[in-house]
């Protein structure tokens, strides 16, 4: 299915420049968006597993495929912005297009989609491993998308062919812009979030805090939760407690926040009253 849409993608995209049809150049590159992640992914779980032994990678290797998409997202706002200001161009100074070979085009782009969706689409009925699935469903819900905007690129070409509607054709091709963008402007701002360490949700903060606490008269006086790949945290946290325990004992009261792949605990033995200093009422 990858190999379809990427001979598709690159064959929409040439087809597109020698034919003058911003749509079909849309298309191709809005199927490029799709093939650049499931690349990514591939190359990421290569690269991870080649290196899952190296220590070198602190916290693992989770990062890599977050770092690729990061940098597959500022790409494609490239090109989408490319792409709009060319179709505005063409807006206001129309091209010769030639719309049987496009059209031609966009037909082969959109079977080859609805051929990708029914593999996909197989497989994910035949699945059973939770992840994969997931996965799989992602993947099909983008050869959809690509699927509808080889209708559109179809539509926008015929319309011209027939009616005249020459301008339908680019501005395809900013509908098209705007689709990579948001696309890539979600990524971006997943990516980022975990490049740059940001915490997790303020809700998995307080059930991390909830499980340590409801056991003994524990104190959480610091925590720090990260993530360190798209599924993946990493975390420190400092307990106070009149009854100290082994720190396994502690990873075992948040155990049922699966994403934690990592955490450090420090246990302080309070042995005053109280643990934690009382906030000033007054203040």
């Amino acid at each position: 299915m990858l190999l379809l849409t990427a001979i598709t993608m690159v064959l929409e995209i040439i087809a597109g420049s020698l034919f003058g049809s911003m749509a079909l150049l849309a298309d191709g590159w809005h199927m490029g968006t799709h093939v650049a992640a499931f690349w990514i992914t591939i190359f990421a779980y290569r690269y991870a597993k080649r290196h899952a032994e190296n220590r070198r990678f602190s916290f693992g290797t989770g990062k890599v495929s977050v770092l690729g998409g990061f940098a597959s997202a500022v790409a494609l706002m490239v090109v989408a912005l490319m792409m709009a200001l060319e179709s505005t161009h063409r807006l206001f100074v129309p091209q010769t297009i030639r719309f049987n070979e496009a059209i031609g085009v966009a037909i082969v782009g959109l079977a080859i989609n609805l051929i990708s969706a029914f593999l996909l689409q197989a497989h994910h009925g035949h699945g059973h491993n939770h992840h994969r699935d997931h996965n799989l469903r992602a993947a099909y819900l983008h050869v959809l998308a690509d699927a509808f905007t080889s209708m559109l690129a179809i539509g926008a070409l015929v319309a011209g062919k027939f009616f005249g509607w020459n301008w339908l054709d680019p501005l395809m091709g900013i509908v098209g812009a705007v689709v990579i963008t948001k696309w890539a402007h979600g990524l971006l701002k997943e990516t980022s979030g975990i490049l740059l360490d940001n915490s997790v949700e303020e809700q998995t903060l307080r059930e991390i805090v909830k499980g340590i606490e409801a056991d003994r008269d524990n104190r959480v006086s610091d925590i720090h939760i990260w993530k360190v790949g798209q599924n993946d945290h990493a975390g420190m946290i400092s307990i106070v407690t009149h009854y100290p325990q082994a720190t396994d004992h502690y990873k075992q009261l948040v155990s049922n926040v699966r994403e934690l792949a990592h955490l450090t605990v420090e246990v302080v033995h309070c042995k005053s009253e109280p643990c934690l200093p009382i906030p000033d009422s007054k203040g």
